[in-house]
């Protein structure tokens, strides 16, 4: 008797925007830096890391995040920005367990300096905070192939919606790719797992496009030979 396909709801692609937020909050240094996220909001937090990846960006792509930038340019703080660089924010299950490592690396480096170092006047860090906008494109996928021919046409808004803001609004923080893909049984567990390997972090939505857009290129190919 042939297994029964199961009735999945289409996938909706969605695109979106971060909105910028003035929080009015500024530091000049490295205390003030800390003081500020101890009681900055979640929002805040998400901004200066994962929305990095979605606003344009001129700074060395060595520093994926807010805080580096501001101690490599505006500290001239080499190792603190190194320090800072290399924390993934995949690896803290919430937003505050992020937040206290940020704020556990600058503590290690206020203990090492003699005196905190001080950015110049206009150059402070200013805490911004966001909040998402979300487009309906009206495009739909019926089958998990189609995206093989649609990914290379998402929008970076799209691919940052579905493949990075998910994870904060699903259960298991997955992107949505994985989690329609679940719907469909055990029939695309080599698809998921293959998605599931791909760094959400530390490559510019444009390569996150590219190297989703061959995972389902080559998943399908594969089954087809």
């Amino acid at each position: 008797m042939p297994s029964k396909i199961p009735n999945v709801s289409p996938f909706e692609i969605k695109d979106c925007a971060l909105i910028a937020l003035a929080t009015g909050k500024r530091a000049q240094n490295l205390r003030e830096l800390r003081e500020h996220l101890n009681t900055i909001t979640s929002d805040s937090i998400y901004y200066h890391f994962w929305g990095t990846l979605l606003r344009p960006r001129f700074d060395d792509p060595e520093y994926h995040n807010d805080f580096s930038i501001w101690a490599a340019h505006d500290l001239h703080d080499k190792i603190l920005a190194e320090r800072l660089a290399i924390i993934d924010p995949t690896e803290y299950r919430s937003l505050d367990e992020l937040r206290f490592e940020i704020i556990e690396v600058i503590e290690e480096r206020l203990d090492e300096v003699d005196y905190p170092i001080w950015a110049k006047s206009g150059a402070q860090f200013e805490f911004i905070s966001s909040q998402i906008v979300i487009f309906n494109t009206n495009q739909t996928i019926a089958e998990p192939k189609e995206f093989v021919r649609v990914l290379p046409k998402m929008s970076v808004g799209s691919i940052f919606y579905h493949f990075i803001d998910s994870r904060r609004r699903t259960f298991d923080a997955t992107d949505d790719f994985q989690n329609w893909l679940a719907n469909f049984g055990s029939k695309y567990d080599v698809l998921i797992q293959q998605i599931r390997e791909i760094d959400p972090y530390f490559s510019p939505l444009t390569e996150l496009r590219v190297e989703l857009t061959k995972v389902f290129k080559n998943h399908f190919q594969e089954i087809n030979k």
